[in-house]
């Protein structure tokens, strides 16, 4: 498949994965405020998997191959399984300056991944795209008015944000694969309702505990947005680009969502957003740019 076929879709698809994940960090802060991780995540991929339910009323369960079954299966234990769990436990014992530093390698180990696995040769302008936008997330993380120098944290939590790492990546190769093959719907639809058996057990075990009453409106209207947007949306949305283009090319979108994290904590939580934080937003989003650049609108460019 030519992987400039539907720019008109794609495109627009990755900007809107960037502005739902982006803004869902600051929803789950909110949500936190009165739920439980655990109860959480577990609440936003129900709710989900019951939307693709109704939305599939009167379907079959989708005909995956016995290997891609074994296939889906990793994709969902990779995302959402093991990433929110190793992003959530390792959050609690490495600082969250260091955090954004390993996160922003994904689109590195996406690469090499990509090349190994898919057989997929990122062009130069890809490669500088990556690390360009890698240097704009080191001034978003220096120009945090509460930044400090020491970026102190434990081994175990920079190697559990490792982990998360890894499991975005694999997350990302597997969708790519299955995506040749599959609809961005069906590839949803059959994470999202793993992905919600996967986080039983967990809010089982948090449950007994959970104060329902002290669940606010403002939470619940969090968690809403998280659920049709961040889950619903957002993974629509990304399994489709990723069965567009590029695994390399749709990874670096994944360094704009700091941007945008940054930008929805100023208007939405009155957080400050110093001029260094916004050359770091800018120079992602121009990195954004120059990686999905049309090769061949490269090479005319060289020409005399």
């Amino acid at each position: 498949m030519d992987p400039m076929q539907h720019p008109l879709k794609t495109y627009p698809a990755l900007v809107a994965t960037m502005v739902f994940w982006g803004l869902s960090f600051v929803a789950t802060k909110i949500a936190l405020e009165s739920i439980p991780t655990f109860t959480l995540v577990f609440t936003r991929f129900s709710l989900a998997a019951l939307i693709f339910l109704f939305l599939r009323r009167g379907r079959k369960w989708p005909s995956f191959t016995r290997k891609d079954h074994v296939k889906m299966a990793l994709l969902a234990l990779f995302e959402p399984g093991l990433y929110f769990i190793f992003e959530t436990i390792g959050l609690q014992h490495t600082s969250a300056p260091k955090t954004a530093l390993i996160i922003a390698t994904i689109p590195v180990v996406v690469l090499v991944l990509g090349a190994l696995m898919l057989g997929e040769r990122a062009g130069g302008t890809s490669v500088i795209g990556i690390f360009l936008s890698f240097g704009g997330i080191i001034l978003l993380v220096i120009g945090d008015p509460e930044f400090g120098w020491s970026l102190e944290g434990s081994l175990l939590g920079d190697l559990l944000i490792g982990g998360a790492v890894i499991s975005a990546s694999l997350y990302m190769i597997f969708a790519r694969d299955l995506g040749r093959r599959y609809s961005s719907f069906e590839i949803t639809f059959v994470q999202i309702v793993y992905g919600a058996v996967f986080f039983c057990l967990p809010f089982f075990w948090e449950v007994p505990s959970l104060a329902w009453s002290f669940i606010t409106p403002r939470s619940s209207l969090a968690v809403l947005y998280l659920t049709v947007f961040s889950t619903v949306g957002a993974f629509l949305c990304y399994n489709y680009a990723l069965s567009q283009v590029p695994v390399s090319r749709a990874a670096v979108f994944v360094n704009g969502i700091p941007v945008v994290t940054a930008i929805g904590a100023w208007v939405l939580l009155d957080e400050r957003l110093t001029v260094i934080q916004a050359g770091g937003g800018a120079l992602v989003l121009a990195a954004v740019f120059i990686t999905n650049l049309p090769p061949g609108l490269i090479r005319k460019k060289k020409r005399p």
